[in-house]
């Protein structure tokens, strides 16, 4: 059986999210979700319920089953599940969980990943993060959680953007690119947004994987190649996107070694890492993933999409140098191949 895929919508508070996930539940491409919510009274829902199976689940007339988190998340998803088993709630082919507005990513990745029933029964299909057009650049400047949110978004939301002027709108979008040059920003305009650009982030199958790779390295180089990275302004809480590149193979166990030793010591500040490795002895690239301490497993794939075998590694971190970054995984190469050259993109 398929794992069932798992959307996390988060965002700072007052940035929107109760507002679009009330529009998200009525739309029909929508049906058969099941929507775990903090609050479900903050959702004004009323007017869509087609039953009400308890005191925190409802069904929506869209086919959705929505219910208030209300114990630990790896409980609830079990819970979910046992309910379904159980024939006491229509059946579900994906879950959107929306956070609160202070909530770290983190942990929550890290509950669906390590838990064992959970990694067995659900994937994570994408993080969504929400940032209000109105409010979204003084949030990034004073809020450590509004930028983090940001920094670990697959996709930016930017919410109500029609109450803001083209110039605002514009600046804050930088200000999201230099954090996150890879996550792709879609407006929305009066909470309105088409499902499908919030549920499906994730690639289904190893192209689609291998695609998404290479986008990601490659929006993020280009973007460190512009000079708006390191241009010198302030950056919000001093995040930044870099890319390594690595011509010659790397030693699949020295970067697993490396890598753990680095989450180990300065896990809070890797927000995100993302690369398509040429390991050693493998026919086609591996694809790392991960979000602070939290490293999804690897992905093998079958052959390279070109001739162009380099690796690729992409990282978005608060206060580490990304020179300090590439000696010390260069110095774990090291150890097992002796010199590599790498350049930095």
């Amino acid at each position: 059986m398929s794992k069932v895929p798992i959307t996390l919508i988060t965002g700072f508070l007052g940035s929107g999210k109760t507002t679009l996930l009330r529009e998200l539940l009525t739309d029909p491409a929508l049906g058969e979700t099941a929507v775990l919510v903090n609050e479900l009274g903050e959702i004004a829902l009323d007017h869509h319920l087609l039953s009400r199976i308890d005191e925190r689940t409802v069904v929506m007339a869209s086919g959705c089953v929505c219910c208030t988190i209300r114990a630990d998340l790896a409980d609830e998803l079990r819970d979910l599940e046992a309910r379904r088993s159980r024939g006491e709630i229509p059946g579900y082919e994906r879950v959107a969980i929306e956070t609160t507005g202070l909530a770290d990513p983190a942990p929550i990745l890290s509950t669906l990943l390590t838990d064992p029933m959970v990694e067995a029964q659900y994937r994570i299909d994408g993080l969504v993060t929400t940032v209000d057009a109105v409010n979204g650049i003084a949030q990034l400047h004073s809020q450590p959680e509004a930028a983090k949110q940001a920094a670990v978004a697959d996709r930016l939301l930017i919410t109500k953007s029609d109450l803001v002027e083209p110039g605002e709108l514009a600046e804050l979008s930088r200000r999201l690119a230099r954090i996150n040059p890879a996550a792709r920003q879609i407006e929305v305009r009066h909470g309105r947004l088409p499902a499908s650009e919030v549920i499906g982030v994730a690639a289904r199958d190893d192209d689609a994987v291998l695609r998404e790779a290479l986008r990601f390295s490659e929006a993020v180089a280009a973007h460190d190649a512009s000079g708006h990275v390191h241009d010198g302004s302030a950056h919000d809480h001093r995040i930044r996107a870099f890319a390594l590149s690595f011509e010659q193979p790397l030693d699949w166990t020295m970067f697993g070694i490396w890598l753990s030793m680095l989450l180990a010591a300065r896990g809070e500040d890797v927000l995100r890492v993302k690369g398509l490795l040429n390991a050693a002895g493998s026919q086609g690239p591996v694809v790392v993933n991960g979000v602070q301490h939290v490293i999804h497993p690897p992905v093998h794939l079958a052959a390279w999409p070109d001739d162009d075998h380099s690796s690729r590694l992409v990282l978005i971190v608060r206060e580490i140098a990304a020179d300090d970054v590439e000696r010390s995984l260069l110095a774990f190469q090291d150890l097992a191949s002796g010199s590599i050259g790498a350049s930095n993109v």
